[in-house]
């Protein structure tokens, strides 16, 4: 059984075919530059916009597993060309092979299309996968954070420094990208319980964190005792403008995902959780938040 991938070489990616490789399972997996060969995976060059690709990449495939996708973009235009365009090619691509089974990764910031770009750049996508004619399954993972991640590193940063200011008043789920990665490649084979369904995991804490006992608990992972200072939404706002002055095109707080940000509710809907006879999260979040933090030190990125 050979499961067609996108997003590959990605922070989750990586860590499914990680997951793959451990239970035997060959991969096809899109990918735009060259890559170190790998036990099981077979790279398939191309992009989401590259139409012959993406055939050769589902062509036979038991299962096609959608993970790439744009979280940073200057404008809506650009979150729409990467997360709808791209999703929309990859099931034209599908139906063309006859492929039956599309896994989605979308994002929790579906939820409220309003609020942000990214978010309605994900709902569309959503919409497309749900009336594709293929067995579907979407994904709605909250914050994930794990080895090899980007989004979640400053906070870590700045935990080393005693100091981790967050948004207030808010609560969030989060989940560790390995716990996802067994999600995902459970989900390949489609069952009644799963298929044409959107669930939304999380790391099993009823209620999510609020953004105050996260900080303190990335705090603990990093051996510090934090101070967790709230910020209004009018705060998180202008730093989004002083970060995109300081760093310009390569800022991380853009306006839209300040927008994301202050939103008070991004916690894992309990009608949508994953049945738990099918899976459960295995890693406890103050183990996989302190192996995270040795993971970076190790690598450098503290």
């Amino acid at each position: 059984m050979t499961i067609a991938i996108t997003g590959g070489t990605g922070f989750v990616g990586q860590s499914v075919l990680d997951e793959a490789r451990r239970r035997g399972l060959a991969v096809r997996a899109l990918t735009r530059k060259q890559q170190e060969p790998r036990d099981l995976v077979e790279w398939v060059g191309g992009d989401l916009e590259d139409k012959a690709a993406l055939s050769r990449l589902v062509d036979g495939a038991r299962a096609v597993l959608h993970i790439a996708g744009v979280v940073n973009a200057p404008d809506a235009a650009g979150f729409e060309h990467g997360n709808v365009a791209g999703t929309q090619n990859l099931l034209t691509a599908a139906r063309g092979v006859q492929a039956q089974r599309m896994l989605f990764v979308s994002s929790l910031s579906a939820r409220e299309p309003a609020l942000s770009d990214y978010g309605r750049s994900k709902r569309l996508a959503e919409e497309a996968v749900q009336v594709s004619g293929l067995d579907w399954t979407i994904i709605r993972p909250p914050a994930i954070y794990g080895p090899r991640d980007t989004e979640m590193l400053d906070l870590f940063r700045a935990a080393k420094f005693g100091v981790v200011p967050m948004p207030g008043n808010g609560r969030a789920s989060i989940i560790h990208v390995e716990d996802l990665a067994r999600l995902l490649l459970d989900l390949v084979e489609g069952t009644p319980a799963t298929l044409n369904r959107m669930f939304e995991p999380d790391d099993g804490r009823e209620g999510g964190w609020s953004h105050t006992d996260l900080a303190r608990s990335i705090g603990a992972a990093m051996g510090r005792r934090v101070w967790t200072p709230q910020l209004p939404p009018w705060a998180v706002l202008a730093a989004a403008r002083l970060d995109r002055m300081v760093r310009g095109g390569k800022a991380k707080l853009t306006l839209d995902r300040a927008r994301y940000m202050i939103h008070p509710d991004w916690v894992s809907s309990q009608d949508k959780r994953v049945p738990p006879e099918l899976w459960q999260a295995q890693v406890a979040t103050q183990r996989g938040l302190a192996a995270t933090g040795q993971w970076y030190r190790d690598k450098g990125w503290l």
